[in-house]
């Protein structure tokens, strides 16, 4: 997107204001030393009747645009639990007020603030950067300066961009005592650089949203350019450049922290798919939970954010309510992993997340297949933000038909037909040997449903990529799909699709490239498919 005057970005603002509302809010992404704690001023009448909008100065006197909530009863002298929310990417200050609201009339001072670089507020984009994690400190300080907000009881949440500043910030200020991470991330370059293969669509819609609503940082306009460009030279400025801005990289400070985290994802996410939140999950020691839902990205909280009942935040509420109120609500008694099928839709827990699928289907890849690349087969993960939505409210997701496919570009395995239902649960794992013509290449597997006619359904996906590689040499490849849950009928196959173009993702198979699977006997291949103990 080209240079935009400040006219006209103006009024590329007001336009996307209403759209992108609706829109982001259903499913966008994405100070240092504690101060002293003054004493809060005087809370008035008026101050209690609304929402208070303040100008919060961030690291280095970058403005924050901001909005206060307090009990409405509050009175002089009271102190009360406070709840820190940066906005999502995207997003206009106002994201959070319906949920702000509940808050403070639950009896929470709530202070939501504009990221940096986004509409009003001040600064550049940086990525949930150092500056970012700086601009959280900052907030807190002033949330005690200025409210009768409780030192002993401070809490952060968001979802996706705000999720992920919440993590990292609470990681760097032990003031923050639990957190409500939705639909975030805990590695970056996990979510959008999976299978060391560009999220092309997701980068994108990042990328295009961030120009519109807000002013990218210099750093964030390179190292997108060089993302979407697979300039591999940079590739380890890239992977570093993710790594700092991950969660996952400062585990050990939450840990010792021993912050309480609560952790939301939708198995359809289509920027930050779920498995790198369950691995980080696994890392944590303080208190914890992990809830996953049908859904894209953000769609699971978005009716939230219009005041609408809401289960996503009514457990982070329940969350906050037992870390930073001390009430005996149960939540820290229920068995800490919930999921909810895409299938059946209710919720299923276990104790940890390595008892989710305890038991195994294997598919076997035998045989040898080569395949024509440069060319999608009709398999494919489907399309960012829509996909999973559909799978969400109307149970739709990508579909193709397995009879159909071509065998040249596509290579196809199915199992027998199930005489009892399958409940896939986690991570199904691809374990296969390939080969090329060239040194680089791209690669997309599939886990399907196939119903007695041959038409699948999609239940998981992942891509790989490859390079520098001894052009006929065959080497191991070993896969994770993203994690899901998902009810196969009785009467049905699972089916393995393997082919080289999905228009999720930037391939990397140069002009008349050829992939082979085979499937040594000293080394068979096979997915091996998480299944739920019934």
């Amino acid at each position: 997107m080209g240079p935009v005057g400040e006219p006209r970005r103006k009024a590329l603002r007001s336009t996307a204001a209403g759209t992108l509302s609706a829109a982001l809010v259903a499913g966008a992404a994405f100070g240092l030393a504690p101060a002293a704690h003054a004493a809060p001023a005087a809370v008035t009448a008026a101050e209690t009747a609304g929402p208070r909008f303040v100008d919060i100065e961030g690291d280095g006197g970058t403005v924050l645009k901001a909005n206060v909530f307090t009990p409405a009863d509050a009175k002089p002298g009271d102190r009360y639990p406070a709840i820190v929310l940066p906005t999502s990417w995207a997003m206009p200050q106002i994201e959070y007020v319906a949920q702000a609201k509940k808050l403070a009339d639950s009896g929470y001072v709530v202070v939501g603030y504009n990221s940096r670089g986004f509409w009003q507020s001040g600064g550049e984009i940086e990525t949930a950067g150092p500056e970012d994690v700086a601009d959280a400190r900052k907030v807190v300080d002033w949330t005690l300066a200025n409210t009768p907000a409780d030192p002993d009881r401070v809490g952060m949440a968001g979802v996706s961009y705000g999720a992920g500043i919440s993590l990292l910030a609470a990681a760097h200020d032990p003031r923050v005592k639990a957190v409500a991470a939705l639909s975030g991330w805990a590695d970056l370059i996990d979510s959008i650089y999976s299978g060391r293969t560009q999220h092309k669509q997701a980068a994108q819609l990042l990328g295009g949203a961030g120009a519109l609503t807000g002013r990218p940082s210099p750093e964030l306009q390179q190292t997108l350019k060089d993302f979407l460009a697979s300039d591999l030279d940079q590739e380890d400025e890239m992977i570093a450049w993710g790594k700092k801005r991950s969660p996952a990289t400062y585990i050990d400070a939450l840990n010792r922290n021993d912050t309480a985290v609560m952790l939301g994802n939708a198995w359809g996410d289509s920027l930050f798919p779920p498995n790198q939140y369950a691995e980080f999950y696994e890392k944590l020691t303080g208190p914890k939970r992990l809830e996953f839902r049908p859904g894209d990205h953000a769609t699971a909280e978005a009716t939230g954010l219009f005041g609408l009942p809401n289960d996503v935040w009514s457990n982070s509420q329940r969350w906050f309510d037992r870390h930073l109120k001390g009430e005996r609500n149960g939540i820290d008694q229920e068995l800490p992993v919930q999921l909810k099928s895409r299938t059946t839709g209710g919720y299923e827990g276990y104790p940890d997340w390595k008892s989710v699928g305890t038991k195994s289907a294997r598919i076997d890849l035998d045989g040898t297949h080569t395949l024509r690349t440069n060319s999608d087969s009709g398999a494919n993960g489907g399309t960012v933000m829509l996909t999973g939505l559909l799978d969400q409210f109307a149970k739709i997701p990508p579909m193709a038909s397995m009879p159909l496919l071509p065998r040249s570009r596509a290579a196809v395995w199915q199992s027998e037909r199930y005489t009892t239902a399958q409940q896939v649960r986690g991570t199904a794992k691809v374990h296969t040997t390939v080969s090329s013509n060239e040194s680089s290449g791209t690669l997309v597997a599939y886990l399907y449903d196939v119903g007695p006619l041959g038409l699948g359904k999609l239940v998981s996906h992942a891509p790989y990529t490859f390079h520098g590689k001894t052009p006929g040499r065959p080497f191991p490849v070993d896969l994770e799909l993203f994690s899901t849950a998902y009810d196969v009928p009785a009467g049905h196959r699972l089916a393995v699709v393997v082919d080289t173009v999905d228009p999720l993702y930037i391939e990397h198979n140069p002009t008349g490239a050829q992939l082979t699977f085979s499937s040594p006997a000293a080394d068979p291949s096979h997915v091996s498919v998480p299944l739920r103990e019934q």
